[in-house]
């Protein structure tokens, strides 16, 4: 059985559960990457050279062993590209389930993971969220960076490893922590520009939430424990996932906003999340993605999707955040539709250090209290501010 993907890039994977078929295809093609498995094992090559044509010669004749053949991703990051072909590879083949490679790819995150949670010098940037109307600083979001030599992976390969393997909550645990962490020492340290009062954001994604090791009042503690108070907590859940039962989510949901803890939806209109689903969480804030923001002044779909966010919020008392924003013609229509925050590149790059927001309009400032937000440890579109 021999299948291909066939896609306009400039490297292809081929893997096949047969080693002695491919090191036969290796010999043919020596600029390759020939890559050893637990199952089985894949070859990298030019996609001039790494040929269907090729592949089915040398499985020969009477139809050979199982392969799949696929092109690499480039548009992906370097640490991700090949897992995806692989993944892909294994599953065209057909034969994936019968010989468990699927466990083979969550081994390899598994490993991916253990080395993140080992290493302790990873890194918390700050971008600025400010209010349309006047262009102040509303709160910073915190963007949590992993630090993995020699595999530069993103926070979202991260995430989708955490949720692969069953690891969601030992995930945000971690990040919870290590993000707590900085902010006391930036406050012992007087680091943080006179007038900013910390209130935190936390992104979690529905795995962890509806994980049954995930306790409200453990969440709590840990808050109080770093000097502060869950009523400066507001819990992001990311909506790229799928939500198979609400109920139970609610319930978590509901027992943490007895705490004192508030709660959003971060990447609204991304994913999964569907009106129906904030309409029953009932969030404090809706952070439209930056997807739907991107081009929006020109586009009267994405300006229709936009007024239905505003006008929703205002239902559910519910503030707007857009993500994103990198022109002044969408900042400009974001303002008209009604929306009441926004951050971007436009207003302000993520910083090691919390820093003012840009002067995109001359005004008159105006002492405003501002919170620091602590978001995006589980969703990877949470990362692409």
């Amino acid at each position: 059985m021999r299948i291909f993907a066939k896609q306009r890039h400039d490297e292809r994977l081929i893997w096949s559960r047969d080693t002695r078929f491919l090191h036969r295809l290796h010999r043919r093609v020596p600029e390759c990457r020939l890559i050893e498995l637990a199952a089985g094992a894949c070859l990298i090559g030019p996609a001039e050279s790494l040929t269907e044509s090729l592949a089915t010669e040398i499985a020969g004749p009477s139809g050979g062993p199982d392969f799949g053949l696929v092109a690499v991703d480039s548009s992906l990051p370097e640490s991700e590209k090949y897992l995806h072909a692989l993944t892909a590879a294994v599953q065209l083949s057909g034969i994936a389930d019968r010989i468990g490679m699927s466990q083979t790819v969550q081994a390899i995150q598994s490993k991916m993971l253990d080395l993140f949670f080992a290493i302790r010098t990873h890194n918390v940037h700050f971008q600025p969220i400010v209010e349309l109307s006047t262009g102040e600083l509303h709160e910073y979001e915190c963007l949590f960076r992993p630090n993995l030599p020699r595999h530069p992976a993103s926070i979202s390969a991260v995430v989708d490893a955490a949720i692969a393997t069953g690891r969601a909550i030992e995930l945000d645990t971690f990040i919870v922590r290590q993000i707590l962490d900085r902010i006391g020492s930036l406050i012992s340290a007087n680091a943080v520009p006179d007038g900013i009062h910390f209130a935190v954001a936390i992104n979690t994604t529905p795995a962890s939430l509806l994980d049954p090791h995930f306790e409200a009042k453990a969440v709590a503690e840990m808050v109080r424990a770093a000097g502060i108070h869950p009523r400066q907590v507001t819990l992001e859940c990311t909506e790229q996932q799928a939500v198979q039962d609400i109920v139970p989510l609610q319930r978590q949901v509901k027992a943490l906003r007895k705490l004192g803890f508030g709660f959003a939806i971060d990447d609204a209109g991304a994913g999964y999340a569907s009106f129906t689903l904030i309409a029953a969480l009932r969030p404090t804030i809706i952070k439209i993605d930056r997807e739907i923001v991107h081009g929006c002044a020109a586009n009267d779909a994405k300006k229709a999707l936009v007024e239905a966010f505003v006008s929703f919020g205002r239902r559910i008392d519910a503030r707007l955040v857009a993500e994103g924003i990198e022109t002044h013609r969408e900042l400009d229509t974001l303002r008209a539709l009604g929306v009441e925050y926004g951050q971007g590149y436009l207003l302000g790059r993520p910083s090691e250090s919390p820093r003012p927001p840009r002067s995109v309009e001359s005004k008159p400032s105006r002492a405003r209290r501002a919170h620091l937000a602590i978001p995006p440890v589980l969703s990877e579109a949470a990362h692409r501010r």
